[in-house]
């Protein structure tokens, strides 16, 4: 059984879901198949979620949303009639978006969701009825009915333990079932969605759910490429990679594969392929447990913005017995979490995505220092980016670090923070977000 996932591009139009379902009807161990919402078309478009969500502003600022809701109901009408579907399918998407509009529910977050969740909802039930009309067995599967339960804040969901239970029994259905991505249901009944781009964490969920054979995750390149190509041109593709290099390329800004994603696949030992809708022959790249690594230095080399660090020192903080718990707690009571933390004996640094620590949350984590831990010295300093440098087979080679603050010195990047984990695969660097391009073109040369 393969469980295959489709993205946004892979959906944009009608052409493309015509080779999301040739692609379906030709493998008949394609069992499940996780639909995301439609994407751009040409480089000026809009995402169908990008237009869901200006619905939902629209709706939560009074307005009526009408004219938004028209504009994504046009988009699926073209699909459908350029795909010869009944046009009573859209008519069924239209009423689906006005009742959305109308929910009675008007908090911002849940009528968010709501919105959001629509671009998959909606999608899933056209690609459904365009495999039942190539005459695939094709079924819409809704997340709320299958069982998939979620918990946590909207737009940041978490799949409950009983969801993998509930969605097991998807694997004795003889249909092909059409899931759509990125949302489930809580408990009490509400719509909340994952992270944006959460369409690959359905897909794990449900691949680990049936226990399928492989995850086939299609986009729109061959495969996973070591650098990124529009930093370093014809970058080199890359066959193989472990779950954990996955993971510290994907959360350090690789956009192929959601960095949440790996974990249900890792748990159930399901392998994970990423291909191309538009060349579905091609190999892709394999993500598996474990491969060959000593003959590599380096896999992959990833990069993202938008960090900040907050520089605390406090003389023998070492020496404080519950100092870094209280620290967690202001951080934690504001919201805020700690992406990396390395440190000295008098000195630690705490890094957070600064798109959530405004200016107003700055000042308040920086009074609590002052007034409830009693730190000496505090700077926040801004327009971080980091970069990963990731490989398995770092832990046989000496002296990749000096390869690497090489490079970053022949690039003219000052490293503002350098930490490496302890299970050795990967080494971080922290560089101002101006350096960022020059840093990564330094980097590929030197490893690649």
């Amino acid at each position: 059984m393969k469980v295959c996932k489709f993205g946004g591009s892979s959906l944009a139009d009608a052409g493309q879901v015509a080779k999301v379902c040739e692609i379906v009807a030709a493998d008949p161990d394609r069992r499940i198949v996780v639909v995301s919402a439609p994407g751009k078309r040409h480089a000026a478009d809009s995402k169908v979620t990008d237009m869901l969500i200006a619905c939902a502003q629209d709706r939560i600022s009074g307005g009526s949303a009408a004219g938004q809701i028209a504009a994504v109901v046009q988009r699926y009408a073209e699909i459908q009639e350029e795909l010869g579907l009944s046009a009573s399918l859209v008519n069924a998407i239209r009423a689906d978006l006005e009742a959305r509009g109308a929910s009675a529910d008007q908090d911002p977050e849940v009528l968010m969701d709501l919105f959001k969740a629509a671009g998959e909802a909606n999608c899933a039930k056209l690609v459904a009825a365009a495999l039942q009309a190539r005459g695939v067995n094709a079924e819409y599967v809704d997340p709320g009915e299958a069982g998939m339960l979620l918990e946590g804040e909207h737009g940041q969901a978490v799949p409950l333990p009983e969801t993998y239970g509930n969605l097991k029994k998807l694997a004795d259905r003889d249909a092909v079932s059409v899931f759509p991505g990125f949302f489930g249901k809580t408990r009490e009944g509400r719509v909340i969605t994952f992270p944006r781009g959460g369409s690959d964490i359905t897909g794990a969920i449900l691949a680990a759910a049936v226990n399928a054979d492989l995850y086939e995750n299609f986009t729109d390149v061959d495969s996973v490429l070591a650098v990124d190509p529009r930093i370093v041109p014809n970058s080199r593709p890359v066959a193989n990679l472990t779950y954990a290099e996955m993971r510290e390329l994907s959360y350090a800004g690789f956009s192929v594969f959601h960095d949440e994603a790996i974990q249900p696949a890792i748990e159930a030992g399901v392998p994970i392929c990423i291909k191309n809708t538009n060349a579905p022959l091609n190999p892709g790249t394999m993500i598996v447990p474990a491969r060959e690594t000593e003959t590599d230095e380096v896999v992959g080399i990833a990069s993202d913005a938008g960090f900040c660090t907050v520089f605390i020192k406090k003389y023998l903080m070492n020496r404080e017995v519950g100092f870094l718990r209280r620290l967690f707690e202001i951080f934690e009571a504001e919201g805020v979490s700690i992406e990396h933390m390395p440190s000295g004996i008098d000195n630690i640094s705490v890094i957070v995505r600064a798109d959530r620590f405004d200016d107003a949350t700055e000042h308040r984590v920086m009074h609590k220092l002052k007034t409830e831990l009693g730190v000496d010295e505090i700077a926040v300093e801004r327009d971080l980016a980091l970069i990963m440098i990731v490989g398995e087979g770092m832990r046989f080679h000496v002296g990749i670090a000096a390869k690497a603050t090489q490079a970053l010195a022949e690039a003219g990047a000052n490293i503002e923070m350098m930490n490496q984990g302890a299970s050795e695969i990967s080494m971080m660097f922290g560089v101002k977000d101006r350096d960022r391009e020059r840093a990564i073109q330094s980097l590929a040369k030197a490893f690649f």
